[in-house]
């Protein structure tokens, strides 16, 4: 579900991939505590939502993957905001204000508070040292409308159980002016600061604003009391209230704050304060790192070295499965080497199933192997080859003192050509599987106030080879209040997305998805896939999609061609008169920075605009990706409210939160508009994701942790 005009922003919580009944084993959900926040001076959440003291920023950072959603009340506003920490010197987030003396106006909401939306980072320049402060530099509610529309440069330093902070602010941080501009000697520009520089549409990033205008000091002290869940604050703020958006000024009888923060457990926190000299602040927040989400495992362990032997190859192929989480196709022997044919289904790290299926490989392996190879596909596609030596991995495996001979000695190529050597087990092909599960989607921030739905989807494939497949997806709503729903757009192009409310609420089951998909390997680093009929909940078609992906190579490119044509309300088989065709060339790079993932896609979208997206990601360790994206296209004025479409994600493996491992995932996105300019087909499959074996990621990192 998402968001139109401003009326509906969205938060996406969808678990569509998670089989909470299926064909498959079922996973048991651990009750454990989430991993806490650091505690104590520093990492406290602001006001307006990111680490600082109230109404102001301080240049400390949060642990790397800490995530934070808060709230908090100074009349005439309220705040609500999710902030994350990607990297250990970037902190970025986004914001609703409600303005609770102001209305969207009677012919948007009638008497719905205003909601204003905004998007901040804040960069590291220099850590603290003995001498020196943290420093930073920041921009608040920026690619918005912008009213709250602030940048600054904040130094902070710790002495004893004191944490001082020291700031320049402008904008809204510099209301006060207690200087003039001190960029004015570069250039005149700089003197004075526009206003409505996000566009009349809002959205856009205001870049004519970036620290222009008068200048007013901000800073503050926090004191760790001996009392460790309680910090006091002390803040000196560099705005006025005399410029107000919306020309909702407000009296201020000191720019002196004084507040406190009392943490209630590891993850929840309560403010309080006093703010303007006569005007109380409440809040609360809720923090967890998600770099340190993780369960301890409860798997079937390792088979032992000297397990007896199985009675058959395909009770050996039925072991990998259980307990190696291969799901085998083939196992040959050529010569000294015995390969297995098999898709991944249980371990995120291949060296752990590598390392659990060498085991069960040793045991019955006839004397004259000295190799085990794992051919590793997905979809039928090969992706690459592992090759252990057995005697190095027998010997690893009995003792840690042996691992470095077998870990000099593996080796990994995806020079695949046909198998070869005498078959010993082929497997019958898999033809059906299904799950069921939950999906939760809501949207809050527009006119419409909060919308949700609540639902459940059935999904089930039927494969008729190991390249083609049949799947499918029925969604059923249980609870939802969309009467609640209306659509104002001001934009010309086609509604190719805006239609949302109708769909969701013309049908309490739909099909929201049914194709037949068909994938093939080209040539050594060529895929290609090949898919048609219903394709989303919105459209129907054909398309394919070609992607060249070297073995193990930080870049790849792909390109997409779909013809699709949008479906009746009802989620049914009916077809409305729009088609268009719509493609993107694409390029996916590991920058080797921080473990970030840029994608970058140029093309043409659903109503037709052209346009380019940028995606950056990072994942931890645990698996947890977070990223962001953005689109820009030609749309123009006509393109609506926002004037550019983006959202920030998570990509969370199940493996975090069940006591058996996993490689299902859930997603939770936030978009704050649902918009028809930069409007992209929701392909249900795509061929970099089927294909990220073809990177060998993790697997020295995580070579030690693979024989747990």
């Amino acid at each position: 579900m998402q968001g139109v005009r401003g009326c509906l922003s969205s938060c996406h919580f969808l678990l569509s991939t998670i089989p909470l009944l299926s064909t498959s084993l079922p996973v048991l959900l651990a009750v454990t505590p989430l991993p806490s926040f650091a505690a104590g001076l520093g990492p406290g959440q602001s006001d307006f939502g990111g680490i600082g003291l109230m109404q102001t920023p301080t240049a400390r950072m949060a642990e790397t993957g800490h995530f934070a959603a808060s709230w908090s009340r100074t009349a005439p506003y309220r705040r609500y905001s999710v902030f994350v920490q990607p990297t250990d010197w970037l902190e970025a987030g986004f914001r609703y204000v409600s303005v609770e003396n102001r209305l969207f106006g009677p012919s948007i909401a009638g008497e719905r508070d205003y909601l204003d939306k905004g998007i901040d980072a804040k960069l590291r320049l220099r850590e603290e040292s003995r001498y020196w402060p943290e420093l930073a530099v920041g921009l608040r509610d920026a690619g918005g409308t912008t009213q709250f529309g602030a940048e600054y440069l904040v130094a902070s330093k710790r002495w004893h159980d004191l944490d001082f902070t020291l700031g320049l602010g402008w904008g809204y941080l510099g209301n006060a002016g207690d200087v003039d501009s001190p960029l004015g000697w570069l250039d005149e520009r700089f003197d004075s600061r526009p206003g409505d520089a996000g566009g009349d549409q809002g959205g856009e990033f205001a870049l004519d604003q970036l620290f222009r205008g008068p200048m007013a000091l901000f800073g503050g002290v926090e004191y760790q009391t001996p009392w460790d869940p309680l910090v006091l604050q002390l803040e000196y703020e560099g705005n006025d209230y005399a410029n107000e958006p919306q020309q909702n000024d407000q009296p201020q009888d000191s720019r002196v704050n004084l507040g406190a923060r009392l943490r209630l457990t590891d993850n929840i926190e309560l403010r309080t304060g006093w703010q303007r000299g006569n005007t109380a602040m409440a809040g609360v927040s809720f923090s967890t790192n998600l770099a340190g989400l993780a369960q301890v495992k409860r798997d079937p362990p390792p088979r032992p070295l000297d397990a007896a032997p199985e009675e058959s190859w395909p009770a050996v192929a039925n072991r990998l499965q259980e307990n190696a989480g291969i799901r085998v196709r083939e196992i040959r022997q050529q010569g000294d080497d015995l390969t297995v044919t098999g898709e991944p289904t249980t371990f995120r790290n291949l060296a752990k199933s590598e390392a659990r299926a060498g085991r069960i490989l040793e045991a019955n392996a006839d004397e004259t192997v000295e190799t085990f190879s794992y051919r590793w596909q997905n979809r039928g596609l090969d992706l690459r080859e592992d090759v252990h030596d057995r005697a190095a991995f027998t010997a690893a495996a009995a003792s840690s003192e042996e691992a470095r001979d077998h870990r000099y000695g593996l080796y990994a190529h995806a020079n695949l050509g046909e198998p070869t050597g005498e078959l010993l087990y082929r497997a019958e092909p898999r033809r059906f599987s299904w799950s069921v599960g939950p999906a939760i989607e809501q949207n809050f921030g527009g006119p419409d106030g909060y919308l949700y739905r609540l639902s459940a989807y059935a999904s089930a494939e039927y494969a008729t080879d190991p390249n083609g497949w049949f799947s499918g997806s029925l969604t059923a709503t249980l609870a939802d209040n969309l009467d609640e729903y209306d659509y104002i757009a001001d934009s010309e192009l086609p509604r190719v997305r805006t239609f949302i409310g109708d769909y969701l609420a013309e049908a309490d089951v739909g099909i929201s998805n049914l194709q037949y998909t068909r994938t093939a390997r080209l040539g050594d680093d060529w895929y290609a896939m090949g898919y048609g009929g219903l394709l989303e909940m919105m459209y129907a078609g054909a398309g394919g999609e070609l992607l060249y992906r070297p073995f193990n190579s930080p870049l790849a490119l792909g390109a997409d061609l779909n013809w699709v044509r949008q479906r009746e309300f009802d989620q049914q088989f009916g077809l409305r008169d729009y088609d268009t065709w719509t493609g993107h060339l694409s390029a996916f790079l590991e920058t080797g920075i921080e473990d970030v993932l840029a994608e970058v896609s140029v093309g043409r979208y659903l109503a037709g605009d052209i346009g380019t997206t940028l995606d950056l990601s990072r994942e931890f360790d645990n698996g947890v990706r977070v990223g962001a994206w953005a689109t820009f296209t030609d749309a123009g004025d006509n393109f609506g409210e926002g004037s550019f479409d983006k959202a920030l994600y998570l990509s969370i493996p199940m493996d975090a939160f069940f006591v058996r491992s996993s490689r299902n995932r859930a997603s939770i996105a936030w978009q704050p508009l649902t918009r028809d300019g930069g409007a992209r087909l929701n392909r249900r499959y795509r061929l970099y994701d089927l294909t990220e074996e073809r990177d060998l990621g993790r697997y020295w990192e995580d070579y030690d942790r693979s024989w747990e």
